[in-house]
């Protein structure tokens, strides 16, 4: 739980706000990578799957169900939108674009990482002074 909220903050129904919690645990990393691709161009998960090599998620170690179960997740609390596109060849897909809320979800894990960032090199810095 983070120092801003209360236990009860928890319990409530999912919405913004709920999300400053979450930003700054690497495990979600995946979360704010999938929204900045998501923000540069709507996309079918198998493309946002191919892209994440970009932020050093391997494609051939990532589990494309685990990308799906995010995007189903962020779509759930409003932070992407999809339809079913089915005009090219080809069986039909899923097309992701961000929404609004999503780029404020996005901004705010800008925010946390910039902060992580400085924690981070301090640690470094004070594990090099140490060794």
């Amino acid at each position: 739980m983070c120092n801003k909220h209360t236990h009860e903050h928890h319990e409530e129904k999912a919405n913004l706000m709920d999300h400053c919690c979450r930003v700054g645990r690497m495990e979600r990393f995946l979360e704010p990578c999938l929204l900045l691709l998501l923000r540069q161009e709507p996309s079918h998960g198998y493309d946002l799957l191919q892209k994440l090599n970009d932020f050093g998620f391997e494609p051939e170690s990532q589990d494309p169900g685990h990308i799906y179960r995010h995007l189903r997740r962020l779509e759930r609390e409003g932070m992407v939108t999809s339809h079913w596109e089915t005009g090219k060849a080809g069986p039909a897909k899923r097309l992701y674009k961000v929404t609004t809320e999503g780029n404020e979800l996005l901004s705010a894990w800008t925010t946390t990482i910039r902060g992580n960032i400085g924690i981070l090199e301090r640690f470094l810095q004070k594990y090099q002074s140490i060794v």
